[in-house]
């Protein structure tokens, strides 16, 4: 008799910062989400997928669930929430530790109000003694009715095997979404603006960051299969656009090399890489710009 092949849709949700964005990627095998130290990284909702013979996980990766502060966070904390209505697991990801604060709070009365299995992930567990990660499992095995709490580590791929087991025994039948050697439904001019913001995001000051988008303007081939990439980064203050560019050009440089390296390993062809700063004034404030840089809310 022979297995029956299981499939369905498991979302990552947590506060900012816990590590979904790095998970995921581990557990694809494949970089597509990108990651930093800044919260909030993610902003809209990032589909991937793994397949093995057992059957396909569609992950699907959203933005961290916290108190927003303009449209754009309301936006990313709308993405977060609905997807939850959408999917056959919830992943929610914690640190380690015994207190459960105001985030975690929010997140429990969100999860109140949906009937999908929830599987508590401990994540960064490489950064703690094996007596913390038990007061963890103490602490939050009580404030709700957990399928499974499963510590990992996803920087060093502890656990990580299990996860996907668990995850297989709570998917339902069903069929192969995806051909077996897709990682992601995102289109590549989207990957590329995302890793063009992830080096951003890595090498400047907080203040800058979260201000930033960027637009791929041109994406083209040529006849040699080099790629020819135009992208702009877009920030909110004149003061900003100079630190985005840096002392004679030197920062935005770094910017686009790290970039370009980053996308030729992915698409795995020559890029020829062209970045530009323009400045839009409150833009995480206004709908227009937003749908405009690809953060529609009537996507949702």
């Amino acid at each position: 008799m022979s297995k029956k092949y299981k499939s369905g849709f498991v979302t990552l949700i947590g506060r900012p910062n816990v590590g979904k964005s790095t998970l995921m990627n581990h557990l694809i095998g494949q970089k597509i989400a990108i990651t930093s130290e800044k919260p909030q990284t993610t902003r809209n909702r990032i589909q991937t997928v793994y397949t093995d013979d057992r059957g396909q996980i569609i992950f699907l990766d959203t933005p961290g669930i916290h108190k927003a502060k303009n449209k754009l966070g309301e936006y990313m904390v709308s993405v977060a929430e609905h997807t939850l209505k959408e999917v056959d697991v919830i992943l929610w990801l914690v640190e380690p530790g015994t207190y459960i604060g105001a985030g975690e709070q929010h997140i429990l009365k969100v999860l109140s109000k949906v009937k999908t299995p929830v599987i508590l992930v401990i994540n960064k567990i490489d950064t703690v003694k094996k007596e913390e990660i038990l007061k963890t499992i103490d602490a939050y095995k009580d404030v709700y009715r957990f399928k499974e709490i499963i510590p990992v580590s996803a920087m060093k791929k502890t656990n990580t095997d299990t996860l996907i087991h668990t995850l297989f025994q709570y998917l339902p039948e069903g069929p192969q979404y995806y051909d077996e050697d897709t990682v992601t439904d995102q289109p590549m001019r989207q990957i590329a603006a995302e890793l063009i913001r992830e080096k951003a995001l890595r090498m400047m000051s907080d203040e800058i960051p979260h201000g930033i988008a960027v637009v791929i303007e041109k994406m083209t081939e040529r006849d040699n299969g080099i790629f020819d990439i135009d992208a702009t980064i877009v920030c909110e203050r004149e003061s900003h656009k100079g630190i985005v560019i840096g002392k004679g050009g030197a920062m935005l440089k770094k910017i686009g090399t790290a970039a370009r390296i980053e996308i030729e390993n992915l698409m795995d062809a020559k890029v020829n890489l062209k970045l530009w700063v323009k400045v839009r004034k409150e833009w995480r404030d206004s709908e227009l710009y937003m749908k405009n840089y690809g953060y529609n809310a009537k996507d949702i």
